[in-house]
C-alpha cells in the first residue's frame, strides 16, 4: 500500500513538508522509530530537560503543518515529540504488519519505549485528540497531562464520523483547485482563516495533500467508540480545547462535550484549526495546563 497516489505527489508533499518545518524556526532532530507496523517519523525539539510532550496530528495532515505555530513557544518550556501517524501523510513508512490487526495503543507504546520515556504528557488535534483519549484510557499510569484539541468524546456509532467528514470536505476536496482549497479552509476555520491562506507554503502543502494523499492508507486505524463507563474514566483526565466555529463541533461534537460534562474550554470565533487560528492564546493555555496551573477548565467556560 502506498501513502501517496503518485511519485510526483509524494515528492511535492515531502518537499513542502520540509519547507514548513523550516518555518518552525527551531532546531529539530528527525528520527525514524522502528515499530511492529513500520517506521514512525518523529520530530524532536525543545528544551532538552523539559517535561516530555507527545503530539499527534489529525487525519490528512502531518506534524510539519500541524505544529507550525506552536513548536517554538511550547519548545521553550517542554521537550516536544511530534509524531507522523503511520498510514498518514508525512514521513512515516508503513510496514508489512500495518494491516487489519493494527493497534494504536501498542504502536504508541513502542514509540515511547524506543524513545526511552516513562511518564509523558500527550496532546493531539482532531484524530490526534482521539488518540490522546484512547491512550489515556488504556495507559492512565503513563499519563501526566492529556490535552485534546478540536475533538469530542468518541461515543455513538463509528460510521457517523465518515458521514460527518463527507459533509464537511465535499465537494471541495474532490477538486482541489486553489479556489476550492481556500473555500475548504474557510469552511474549516473561524474568524482567522488568514493564518492558512496567507501562508503560501501552507496553501501549497495542503493542496498537495488533497491531491496526492491516498486516504485509504488510514483505513486500518479503527476508531474505538467509548462506553459510558469509559467516558467516566477519562472525564477528569482530559483537557478539551474546542472552537465554537468548528464544523465538527456544530455537527454534534459540542453537544456531546456539554452533555457528558467534560473538562472543556470553548473558544468563540475559532474553527477546526484552533491551535493555528488562536496560536498565542492556545499556546498559553497549553503551558498553564502542562505546568499544573489549571486543573478544571469548566470554571472558565
Amino acid at each position: 500500500m502506498k501513502a501517496y497516489r503518485s511519485k510526483k505527489a509524494g515528492d511535492n508533499i515531502i518537499r513542502t513538508y520540509d519547507e514548513l518545518l523550516k518555518q518552525w524556526k527551531v532546531s529539530v532532530e528527525e528520527v525514524m522509530v522502528p515499530t511492529t507496523y513500520g517506521s514512525t517519523h518523529v520530530i524532536i525539539t525543545g528544551k532538552e530537560d523539559g517535561k516530555p510532550l507527545l503530539m499527534f496530528h489529525g487525519v490528512g495532515d502531518d506534524s510539519a503543518l500541524m505544529w507550525i505555530y506552536n513548536a517554538k513557544t511550547l519548545g521553550e518550556q517542554f521537550r516536544l515529540y511530534a509524531i507522523d501517524t503511520i498510514g498518514g501523510p508525512g514521513k512515516s513508512i508503513m510496514g508489512e504488519m500495518y494491516n487489519k490487526d493494527f493497534d494504536d495503543v501498542l504502536w504508541i507504546d513502542e514509540i515511547i519505549n524506543y524513545l526511552g520515556l516513562d511518564r509523558i504528557s500527550v496532546m493531539g488535534v482532531s484524530n490526534g485528540g482521539y488518540l490522546v483519549q484512547l491512550y489515556t484510557l488504556n495507559r492512565p499510569e503513563k499519563i501526566d497531562k492529556a490535552i485534546s484539541l478540536s475533538a469530542s468524546v468518541p461515543v455513538g456509532k463509528s460510521g457517523n464520523m465518515m458521514k460527518t467528514m463527507m459533509k464537511i470536505f465535499l465537494p471541495e476536496a474532490l477538486f482541489p483547485t486553489t479556489g476550492n482549497v481556500k473555500k475548504l479552509l474557510r469552511k474549516l476555520s473561524g474568524n482567522h482563516v488568514e493564518v492558512f491562506i496567507d501562508n503560501k507554503m501552507i496553501l501549497e502543502h495542503y493542496s498537495w495533500l488533497l491531491k496526492g494523499f491516498n486516504n485509504m492508507a488510514m483505513r486500518f486505524h479503527k476508531v474505538h467508540m467509548f462506553t459510558e463507563e469509559e467516558v467516566e474514566q477519562i472525564k477528569n483526565r482530559i483537557f478539551y480545547l474546542v472552537g465554537l466555529e468548528d464544523p465538527f463541533e456544530k455537527l454534534g461534537g459540542e453537544d456531546l462535550l456539554r452533555n457528558y460534562g467534560m473538562n472543556v474550554r470553548f473558544y468563540e470565533g475559532a474553527g477546526h484549526g484552533i491551535n493555528h487560528e488562536l496560536s498565542d492564546e492556545i499556546n498559553k493555555m497549553i503551558i498553564r495546563i502542562m505546568l499544573g496551573e489549571i486543573s478544571d477548565l469548566r470554571v472558565t467556560t
